[in-house]
């Protein structure tokens, strides 16, 4: 053995001398390259850019990462200098990516600046702006995008304490050649407008206005006294001006589940892990994610508009944009503002004060002193803490009333609306109704398009109502578009149900007509329009789910052709000829016993509670004489939704013509409306009604329960309500039929109307009203065969008259005060 290892030596060391010879030669190579590289270099003429290329990132790594800070610094200067001067040629490069949000920030600021130019209440030229933390000058060049610099503002005052990025900036706005900019090398809590901005040119005496803009973009988290900071703000704004902030925050759903001023709670909890690791990290450059930099923020102004994003692609750093104005500027003539918009929620007569009042108005204030809606109460609360008011009051228009989207009756929607799209008719709500100019109506929201429709009649108000804030949202963005947009975009967000510009379009122009809730729902949404794939808006929702099933169905059995040809039918004749071989597939008997008949496709895809579908099976053993032994013998659940689905489809295909008249069924066909085939709400001539001054004032956004709206309406105002199916949802067991009955009673005119739809042909609380002031009638009764109308979805429709008054005891104001966590 020991011969034998002996024998291998010369072949192992020749072998590591061969691996010794490889090392040489490659370090020689790379020495000999590297010579040859510096010799290169050193002949070259031109001088190397340390600003651009790859060095851009060194310099931002080393700065941020490596570079030690300076520690015989004598204050926030020199510590930002420490950190800056570095990198003060790159930081633009580097911060594109890292610092998102920017661009929204001034679109949004700049989209509330021109609706103040086009309600007349700023002049275009006039403008003051102070960007706070300014830096380079990167968000005051960016601002061109949205409004013209140089044009828009009169005066524009970057203030920055960075004497390497305030040169950088003073650069680039020499080469820009705008002159009405100015670099303040300056602590922000010391700075002040000067004298000839301090004042307003068009009036003789010295009349104190201010800035009507002031944006701090990733500065606010930099600055160690952000207290002072913030409480100069509105001394430097003018009461009518707007506050702009975008930064880093790490924030958890606990530290605002008690605050009804913060504009919605929307994407804005970090989980724990989040907040441990993000202020750890941000915390080594000096930046501080602490909650109450936000939150100081928020309680010392209004909010007009909040959102919560996430920068996924540097690992979902959360951030925040803030848009507010000075928190008493709703409130500058005390409550007497907030009392005209209580009168108008609750349909009360407002009553300004005077020292005559004469003894009539005096008893009206006392019969109506105890209705108070809730946004009301939470405003009073909130002056007598001296809180901001809840967004809703800072908005540009009051239709969307105040509500507590963290409540678990709304949560429990999921952030998501179940109709894209009113599964009534409107045609025959107008021949039924004829509504009047005088008319006072309470609907159920839905997705909004019958309250579009009820409005081109300009009734005095329209109380839209819905427990989900999502299908309230839905409506909203309709507003928003016919206030903001022109029949074309209108057409292609609501009529094809997609827009590849639709984010530009929500930060530029709908952002000034939307809640902040409805705001913030539609920036994490905006891909439902945008995206490439799929239908668009008439593929999301709870209803999606059926819609997308029937398609697929299509697909599988090859009958896409035949669908295209019904959707294209011209005639009846033609239409009902190409109708058996789809109805073959669509209501054969082991599709509807696998997935129609069960009651999760059930609520799920179409839609249809429980309470309800239990009403359609009553209807099939009364009509069929079932008994209960054969109920317990014989399962007809089944059957019994399928003999439904029979009954709405084969009149629907034999009396309409889904082509040109029977939008509802082209759009779940086609996934979007035709120029020929769609609401009334987007023809041409309802735009320019839906789109005049003023059409939208009378309108009123309820996010709540029917009866909570209803018991704060004062007495005998209603004149219509219009309530769908909702009654279908009830428990029979329990006694809110009878309840909402009572208090309809309350709410309505004496002669005002009811309009219910049911999937029952006798619905079992039809009862409740005539036991409580109504006499009912049925104004339609589907029959097998016949159509009911172009939806046909329902068994009947029936018009509740109020004949009389019921006793209604004095409230007494234990009763009508609900506390904000109700």
């Amino acid at each position: 053995m020991s011969f034998l290892a002996s024998s291998n030596l010369p072949g192992s060391f020749l072998g590591r001398m061969d691996w010794l010879h490889v090392y040489i030669a490659c370090a020689a190579f790379a020495v000999c390259g590297f010579v040859a590289l510096v010799l290169f270099a050193s002949r070259q003429t031109r001088k190397v850019d340390y600003d651009s290329g790859i060095f851009t990132y060194l310099k931002f790594i080393y700065a941020s990462f490596l570079k030690p800070h300076e520690r015989n610094g004598s204050g926030q200067q020199d510590a930002l200098e420490s950190f800056y001067k570095t990198q003060a040629s790159v930081y633009d490069a580097t911060r594109k990516r890292l610092l998102r949000g920017r661009e929204d920030m001034l679109g949004l600021v700049a989209a509330q600046l021109k609706h103040k130019v086009d309600s007349q209440e700023l002049k275009a030229g006039e403008a003051i702006w102070v960007d706070i933390g300014g830096g380079t000058g990167y968000n005051i060049e960016a601002m061109s995008a949205f409004l013209s610099v140089p044009d828009f503002f009169a005066h524009v005052y970057l203030v920055d304490l960075s004497p390497s990025l305030c040169e950088v900036a003073r650069q680039r706005f020499q080469r820009l050649g705008w002159k009405n900019v100015s670099v303040v090398c300056q602590d922000a809590r010391s700075f002040r407008l000067p004298e000839e901005d301090r004042v307003d040119p068009r009036c003789e005496t010295t009349t104190a206005t201010g800035a009507d803009l002031a944006t701090m973009s990733y500065s606010l988290s930099m600055i160690p006294d952000y207290y002072s900071v913030i409480d100069s703000l509105p001394a430097l704004i003018k009461p009518s001006g707007f506050v702009g902030v975008c930064d880093f925050y790490v924030q958890s759903i606990v530290d605002v589940s008690s605050r009804n001023y913060i504009g919605g709670a929307f994407n804005r909890h970090v989980n724990w892990l989040g907040r441990a690791f993000w202020r750890a990290w941000f915390d080594a450059d000096r930046v501080s994610l602490e909650a109450a930099r936000r939150d100081y923020l928020e309680y010392r102004f209004g909010t007009v508009i909040s959102a919560s994003e996430r920068n996924y692609l540097l690992g979902g750093i959360p951030y925040y944009i803030f848009v507010g104005c000075q928190k008493d500027s709703t409130t500058h003539s005390g409550r007497d503002a907030i009392e005209k918009l209580n009168a108008s929620f609750t349909e009360s007569p407002y009553l300004s004060p005077a020292t005559h009042r004469s003894e009539i108005d005096a008893a009206i204030v006392s019969s109506t002193q105890e209705i108070k809606s809730k946004a009301y109460e939470s405003a009073v609360i909130n002056l007598g803490s001296n809180l901001p008011l809840p967004s809703s009051f800072y908005q540009n228009h009051h239709y969307r009333i105040f509500y507590d989207d963290l409540l678990p009756k709304h949560t429990q929607f999921g952030n998501e609306y179940i109709y894209a799209f009113n599964w009534e008719d409107p045609r025959v709500d107008h021949k039924l109704l004829n509504i009047q100019r005088d008319d006072v109506i309470l609907a159920i929201t839905s997705a909004g398009d019958n309250i579009l429709d009820y409005l081109q009649k300009s009734p005095r108000r329209v109380h839209a109502v819905d427990l989900n804030p999502t299908q309230n949202h839905l409506l909203e963005l309709k507003v928003a578009s016919f206030i903001a947009l022109g029949h074309r975009d209108v057409w292609k967000i609501f009529g094809e149900g997609k827009h590849p510009d639709f984010r530009r379009l929500l930060i530029t122009k709908l952002s000034p007509h939307l809640s902040s809730q409805a705001f913030q729902y539609w920036l994490e949404h905006t891909h439902v329009f945008a995206s490439s794939s799929g239908k668009g808006l008439y593929e999301t929702g709870g209803s999606r789910h059926a819609i997308k099933m029937v398609r697929y169905l299509f697909k599988v059995f090859g009958l896409q052709s035949q669908v295209q040809q019904l959707c294209e039918a011209q005639t009846l004749a033609e239409q009902r000829k190409i109708w058996p071989r789809i109805r073959a597939v669509l209501m054969s008997k082991p599709l509807h016993w696998a997935v129609v008949g069960t009651e999760w496709f059930a609520w799920k895809a179409a839609g249809v509670p429980r309470n309800q579908r239990n009403m359609i099976i009553d209807d099939f053993y009364k009509r069929n004489g079932l008994n209960k032994k054969m109920k317990q013998a014989k399962d007809v659940s089944g059957q019994s939704i399928w003999e439904y689905v029979v009954d709405t489809l084969d009149p629907v295909v034999q009396d309409t013509l889904i082509s040109n008249d029977n939008y509802f069924y082209f759009l779940c066909l086609q996934g979007q409306f035709s120029r020929r085939c769609h609401p009334a709400y987007l023809t041409p001539k309802a735009h320019v009604k839906l789109s005049s001054p003023g059409a939208f004032d009378g309108l009123r956004i309820h996010t709540d329960e029917i009866n909570e709206v209803i018991k704060r309406i004062t007495p005998r105002s209603l004149t219509i309500a219009v309530i769908m199916d909702s009654m279908d949802w009830f428990d029979p067991t329990s006694d809110a039929a009878a309840a909402q009955a009572q208090k309809l009673n309350h709410a309505l005119k004496k002669g005002g109307r009811i309009l219910l739809r049911s999937a029952s042909i006798d619905p079992w609380y039809i009862r409740h009203f005539e036991e409580n002031g109504f006499s009912a009638k049925r104004v339609g009764a589907r029959a097998p065969g016949t159509c009911i109308d172009r939806v046909n979805m329902y068994a009947s429709t029936w018009i509740c008259t109020k004949t009389r008054d019921l006793d209604r005891p004095a409230p007494s104001r234990a009763m009508s005060a609900l506390s904000l966590n109700e």
